[in-house]
């Protein structure tokens, strides 16, 4: 249920915080990994931050109501493991995953520098979630001027039988994925896996974070990848796939290794910067992972703040699904919203509507539309509903939310044509 009192108010660009890591809270979160831990929800994130004394370890927050976060500490007090330092020269540590396997905490994490391929990916482990973490050493580790995946940016995912798979990778050579044997946190196989997804050299291979979901009502496995530069328009695009080896399709039937086509034409872009009328927006959304809860689905990512981009911050969003499958990014941050069905009559009005641009690398910006009710066809599928605006037809998920911009209760709207193109809107 949304309480307003509940729900912090923004304060970007805040100096007074920068030396006082308790101050933190939204502050500082770059590559979130999101885990329930019985009534705690936690975030692993990587060692960045903007201003004050550099740190390395992982860092860590947690909530209670995935709304208000507090910091925890760092996974390493030591900062990089000896054996990822050695490798690589790395200053910090990117890119953690936290799973739990059989009561044992996992947490990977990676060691690189920028624009370089001299990676690491290692793994170490917990009885306790908050640690102190042990160090096991390497997962798979790449070598530069080699071909093949960048050993970064690892993530666990679980196939229909419940065994754990990593996905991973970057611009350098694309995405893989490989199965994982639980007992030791490493690959069941010696290799590199099965490449899934890749982009060509005139986008510079701009791909990275990848995240697999799977979703036993459709019974695909969704792939949600970044696109582009961290630092300036980021974005995130999904695909599925039947099987978690793929291949990964979008909406349109493109596959995600496919280098011949357009490169900005494949992925489903779900979200990527965008302003509504009130306030500045936010630009270059990415990094994610997915939460599931109680049957609910969230995408926790970080973002930055459109006036000064040296501040990234967390965002957690709920997802909804269409009808046919397919999921879709609320564009208001989650505020503590339930799933109830919402009455038609409701919808009807004035919304700000923003088409999600497959090829803007700047803010989608919002316009007014009047929605009434021819507009709107409910589908058999309680909030799905399908909307007839200007001779294009959008198949969609209506939910509540919390309108940030405007301070006050709000509805959503998320949906994509029939050519996959994403629309996110809010009643006005």
């Amino acid at each position: 249920m949304i309480n307003q009192t509940n729900i912090p108010e923004d304060v970007l660009y805040n100096e007074s915080i920068i030396g006082d890591e308790e101050k933190w809270t939204t502050n500082n979160v770059h590559d979130p990994a999101i885990i329930k831990d019985g009534e705690w929800y936690y975030v692993f994130s990587t060692d960045a931050q903007h201003g004050g004394v550099f740190k390395a370890g992982i860092q860590i927050r947690k909530s209670k109501d995935l709304i208000n976060w507090q910091w925890v500490g760092r996974a390493f007090a030591e900062g990089v493991p000896e054996t990822a330092k050695q490798w690589t020269g790395a200053k910090g540590l990117w890119a953690p995953e936290i799973v739990k396997y059989e009561g044992v905490y996992y947490m990977y994490y990676a060691a690189s520098q920028f624009g370089k391929t001299q990676s690491f990916i290692g793994v170490a482990k917990s009885d306790h979630i908050e640690g102190p973490y042990q160090d096991l050493g390497e997962v798979y580790k790449s070598e530069e001027g080699t071909d093949g995946p960048n050993a970064i940016d690892p993530n666990i995912t679980f196939d229909r039988d419940g065994k754990p798979w990593m996905v991973y990778g970057s611009f350098f050579g694309g995405l893989y994925v490989a199965e994982v044997d639980p007992e030791t946190g490493k690959f069941v196989k010696q290799g590199r896996g099965t490449l899934i997804a890749k982009r060509n050299h005139s986008v510079d291979r701009a791909l990275e974070g990848p995240y697999i979901v799977y979703n036993p009502t459709f019974d695909y496995f969704y792939l949600f990848v970044s696109y582009d530069s961290l630092f300036s328009n980021y974005n995130i695009r999904i695909a599925r796939s039947k099987n978690i080896e793929g291949p990964y399709e979008d909406f349109r039937g493109n596959v995600m290794t496919d280098l011949e086509s357009p490169q900005y034409e494949i992925g489903t872009k779900v979200l990527g910067g965008y302003r509504f009328m009130d306030g500045e927006g936010w630009v270059a959304p990415g990094h994610n992972s997915i939460l599931t809860d109680n049957g609910d689905y969230y995408v926790c990512h970080h973002v930055r703040a459109p006036k000064d981009k040296r501040w990234h911050y967390l965002h957690i969003r709920k997802i909804g699904w269409t009808s046919d499958g397919w999921p879709l990014v609320s564009p208001e941050r989650y505020a503590g919203e339930e799933n109830h069905l919402i009455e038609e009559n409701r919808l009807y009005g004035e919304w700000e509507w923003i088409h999600v641009d497959q090829l803007n690398d700047g803010q989608d910006v919002a316009k007014m539309v009047q929605l009434d009710k021819d507009t709107w066809q409910q589908q058999s599928a309680g909030n799905c509903y399908t909307i007839l605006l200007n001779g294009t037809k959008y198949d969609g998920v209506v939910m509540e939310s919390w309108d940030w911009e405007k301070w006050k209760k709000t509805i959503v709207y998320m949906g994509k044509d029939q050519q996959g193109n994403v629309v996110i809107s809010k009643k006005a």
